[in-house]
């Protein structure tokens, strides 16, 4: 017979409905990531966010470090400020991927027939960026890429994902050792980091990424970030086909078309007809 010493308490349901296994820190860590998100500039600095939910400075920091590691947050260290990291893109594509897969059918249908190309709806999911969508009007296509992951370099999908990311985001995605050259698929692959830093830019200013047969010499495109509120890309939406048809000629165009799908998606433009 065990002694009332050893044996093992286990919560009823009333108690458990009383809130009893709440975890402080559990509920601190939640509370920062509400204060990241809501904050910018000098209030996402760890001394004001630890004000702004009511905590010391020592716990603060080491709950926001402890977020870092796990990259839900990320610490811009120039500044000092916090903002969300894109471990929480993951999680998000992972948890929502299905549901925007589902809501941009439509969407990617209208853009397939307008353009005669395959439009496709890409997310993170567990560390890769995955297409989870597509839409092809009428033309014959050698290759889909749905439910495949693509390397960040040398699609437009990967290289637009990155421009719209932080600098240690970037390191983390491209996954390289310092020094290390990025890996070529074809002739037209960017392998040198400054180079691909340069389209990066570029990228940012136009809104939008292309992609020359960098992966797959039949596939050239464009691509256009889904962005939260933040500013976060949540998704990427691609236009895509063989060079025969989509040329850089078309890339403006294109691009642009990708750009106000994407704004859709994310609710920020409203429907337009084919």
């Amino acid at each position: 017979m065990r002694s009332r010493d050893t044996q093992q308490v286990v919560p009823d349901a009333t108690t458990v409905r009383a809130g009893a296994t709440r975890i402080q820190s559990v509920e601190r860590a939640a509370a920062l990531l509400r204060a990241v998100a809501a904050a910018s500039g000098p209030a996402a600095t760890a001394t004001a966010l630890a004000e702004t939910v009511g905590l010391n400075r020592t716990t603060t920091w080491r709950i926001l470090a402890t977020l870092d590691q796990q990259r839900l947050v990320s610490l811009d260290r120039e500044t000092g400020w916090y903002s969300l990291g894109f471990g929480l893109i993951d999680l998000a594509g992972q948890a929502v991927g299905t549901s925007m897969a589902r809501s941009a059918r439509e969407l990617l249908q209208r853009i397939a027939v307008r353009t005669g190309e395959t439009a496709a709806l890409a997310v993170m999911r567990d560390g890769a960026l995955t297409y989870v969508a597509e839409a092809v009007a009428g033309a014959i296509v050698s290759v889909t890429w749905q439910g495949r992951s693509v390397p960040m370099h040398a699609t437009s999908t990967g290289k637009v994902l990155l421009a719209f990311s932080g600098p240690d985001e970037v390191r983390h995605l491209l996954g390289l050792p310092r020094g290390g050259r990025l890996q070529r698929f074809t002739s037209a692959t960017i392998t040198s980091r400054a180079a691909l830093g340069e389209e990066l830019v570029q990228t940012r200013e136009r809104g939008f990424a292309v992609c020359r047969g960098e992966f797959e010499e039949s596939a050239w495109g464009v691509s256009a970030p889904v962005l939260d509120v933040a500013g976060r890309p949540v998704a990427v939406l691609s236009i895509w086909g063989p060079p025969e048809r989509i040329t850089a000629k078309r890339f403006g165009g294109l691009g642009d078309l990708a750009v106000a799908g994407a704004e859709e998606l994310a609710g920020r433009r409203t429907a337009t007809s084919a």
